[in-house]
């Protein structure tokens, strides 16, 4: 159960998000956005310090988890169960880079401020949970190395499929996953017919990722 302080404070936090997203195309992920966003919320400099600890770097996971939240809305009425696993995971994939679109000029300032060293472990973090998020809709039930592997994956080609929306346009970033899907198709049907040990599964899952964001366009 919800508490009141909880409730409050969830509200508050997407009623910053509204505003840093007006001030985030001109200021960026910053301090100052953090700061602006509190006084135009109507919150005290110790409001927006309690709510943002951590600074424009909440803020960006904030936004990362709206998106999350947003695409699996659009997503409640798809019956994954009724597609095969490559069409789930291409329009899941669809569903999170059309989410992210949505607030097109702050998610370019936004994958600017995630690409800073600073910021790379925060950003494999929400690169993570929006990859969780879209397995479990597609009806992943794996608990063994496949769970980790199969996330790891999926989160290298969201990031790297949002950069081709940004910079090319929705249809090349399609055109991008079904190629990325084709390549992944691959590497589990190799992966079926030959030996993999557990701790051999990430190791792999690395290199592969490597590939995907390196390989063809």
């Amino acid at each position: 159960m919800t508490t009141a302080a909880e409730a409050w404070a969830q509200g508050a936090e997407q009623q910053l998000l509204d505003e840093a997203l007006k001030l985030v195309p001109a200021h960026g992920w910053t301090r100052r956005t953090v700061v602006l966003a509190g006084r135009a919320a109507g919150m005290s400099a110790g409001e927006t310090e309690l709510l943002l600890p951590h600074g424009a770097a909440d803020l960006a996971a904030l936004l990362s988890r709206r998106h999350d939240a947003r695409a699996l809305a659009a997503l409640a009425d798809v019956h994954a169960s009724n597609l095969k696993i490559r069409e789930r995971i291409r329009r899941a994939v669809e569903a999170r880079l059309d989410a992210a679109a949505q607030d097109e000029p702050a998610t370019r300032r936004w994958m600017g401020f995630m690409a800073l060293p600073t910021q790379l472990p925060l950003a494999g973090r929400l690169a993570w949970e929006s990859a969780d998020g879209l397995w479990r809709w597609a009806g992943d039930e794996a608990t063994d190395e496949n769970h980790y592997s199969k996330r790891a994956i999926l989160a290298g080609i969201l990031t790297s499929a949002m950069a081709v929306r940004l910079s090319q346009g929705r249809g090349a970033a399609m055109d991008f996953v079904d190629r990325r899907i084709d390549d992944v198709m691959r590497f589990e049907t190799w992966k079926a017919t030959t030996k993999v040990r557990p701790e051999q599964a990430l190791t792999l899952a690395a290199g592969f990722l490597g590939r995907l964001r390196y390989g063809r366009g």
